[in-house]
């Protein structure tokens, strides 16, 4: 099977599948109205049971290719670790076990479990014992917990490598190996890649048993992603970028640099110039990491300044823009990076700056995608004189988490009932082990942190959750 066999829409509805009418029932109640590409293409052999090596972007609807596959066989009542699914950073392990538990709300009592590095291994252990049907996990924590016998990898049925490439380039094939030789000989084994070189062919031509190839088209749908070149001096580039934000106003946009020396440098000069600007690069510690990407994904800072490294597994939704600080030297980097705007159904804005040494990386762009770019003048947009608009929501960090059994409701109901709010003014809510972020409309945020401290006797920096007092602050972006 290829990207090229032709389907019918009547192929890609979900009902053409060997699910059940709850399971399609959740499906259309997700909106999973008609498969996509990669779906259409994986899903029947997935179904049957058949090994798979899937080149897709992120962005193509991989995560139900494998979940719903992961789920149509899984047995509720045998509490064994079914299916494991290995993701390169922890972030995407969360979206990915998030994504599969909304699907498996039509399949009973399904416990999917995340293991992976930057969290105590304590609780993890602790619901090993619990059981679990689905691990989700990076592969260095997971071999951690096979390394402590924690873990029992026995009885996988599916096995999921999930941005195969990625993982390798990080330097985690030894582990990946280890975790393979855990699991059954007879097992399923679905790999999903972005990109898919000789040499990772070769590393896990083991790991799989006759699989059936799909590729999907890395290319970008020009009417869905618009992509915009522009000239610029050697020196121009941090007046550039600020231009760019200023001009076309991104709610949340990703700007790529090559180094985290660059990184660092744009962030200071776009908040001095007033953005709401934060870098995220590969030496930052797990707690600093999480706090940039709560922070970003909740919409209170507008700008991420990142590494390709950095950026490997992340995964934000309504992303607006993408700014290509500098021309990526690799073409199937760059279309990864323009591939995280512009995501399902939304339109995106891909922005890229080139200085006249970088010529030569725009024509291999353009090789790669059979068509010439489009050049624009930086001149032509507005000059210094745009406003900067502040990012729409404040983040109200709360020390409290999940080891003071807090939980999202918890907060909703403070901040809806004591402080007087609307739900549509409060935005995301992520609770980690010891803090808790919730997202607030910037409008608003002073006004409900008051009425917070003045229910609660201790006042001050304290407000009240749940009948106790916990120590309150805001983070300035």
């Amino acid at each position: 099977m290829t990207s090229s066999d032709a389907y019918t829409a009547e192929s890609t509805a979900f009902a053409s599948l060997p699910l059940t009418t709850p399971f399609l029932e959740n499906l259309d109640s997700l909106g999973y109205k008609e498969m996509t590409t990669i779906q259409a293409q994986s899903l029947p052999s997935v179904l049957a049971g058949r090994d798979l090596i899937a080149q897709a972007k992120t962005g193509s609807g991989k995560t139900a290719a494998f979940g719903i596959g992961i789920l149509a066989k899984l047995n509720p009542a045998w509490f064994a670790v079914q299916a494991l699914v290995l993701c390169p950073t922890r972030e995407l392990a969360d979206q990915v076990a998030n994504e599969l538990r909304r699907l498996a709300r039509a399949t009973g009592n399904v416990k999917v479990l995340v293991l992976t590095g930057g969290s105590p291994m304590r609780p993890q252990i602790a619901s090993l014992e619990h059981g679990a049907h689905i691990v989700v996990g990076t592969p260095g924590r997971v071999r951690d917990h096979l390394g402590r016998a924690t873990l029992d990898l026995s009885k996988v049925e599916t096995l999921v490598l999930d941005e195969a490439d990625r993982m390798t380039d990080m330097g985690f094939y030894d582990e990946i190996a280890g975790i393979v030789s855990a699991c059954p000989k007879r097992r399923q084994t679905l790999l999903f890649s972005a990109t898919y070189p000789d040499d990772i062919r070769r590393a896990t031509d083991s790991f799989l048993a006759d699989p059936v190839e799909v590729t999907v088209e890395a290319q970008h749908d020009n009417s869905q992603i618009e992509q915009l070149f522009f000239e610029i001096g050697f020196d121009q580039r941090t007046e550039a970028v600020a231009r760019l934000l200023g001009h076309y106003k991104p709610v949340s946009a990703i700007a790529f640099c090559n180094t985290k020396v660059q990184c660092r440098e744009l962030v200071d000069d776009l908040r001095a110039k007033g953005f709401s600007a934060l870098a995220l690069y590969g030496e930052l510690e797990q707690r600093e990491r999480d706090e940039i990407l709560v922070l970003f994904a909740n919409r209170s800072c507008s700008v991420l300044v990142a590494t390709d490294v950095a950026a490997r597994g992340l995964d934000i939704h309504n992303l607006e823009a993408v700014i290509n600080v500098d021309v990526s030297k690799d073409t199937e980097v760059h279309i990864h990076r323009i591939g995280r705007t512009g995501r399902g159904t939304e339109q995106g804005l891909a922005l890229s700056l080139c200085a006249p040494n970088e010529k030569k990386w725009v024509k291999l762009i353009e090789e790669y995608q059979g068509a010439s770019v489009e050049w624009f003048d930086l001149a032509s947009l507005d000059d210094g004189d745009y406003g900067v608009d502040p990012a729409p929501m404040m983040t109200l960090v709360i020390s409290g988490g999940k080891k003071d059994k807090l939980r999202p409701g918890d907060l909703l109901g403070a901040l809806t009932g004591d402080a007087g709010l609307s739900k549509e003014q409060v935005g995301k809510i992520n609770v980690f082990e010891f803090q808790t972020y919730v997202a607030l409309d910037r409008r608003i945020a002073y006004e409900a942190f008051d009425r917070l401290s003045k229910n609660n006797p201790l006042g001050g920096d304290f407000g009240a959750i749940k009948g106790r007092n916990f120590k309150m602050r805001f983070i300035e972006v």
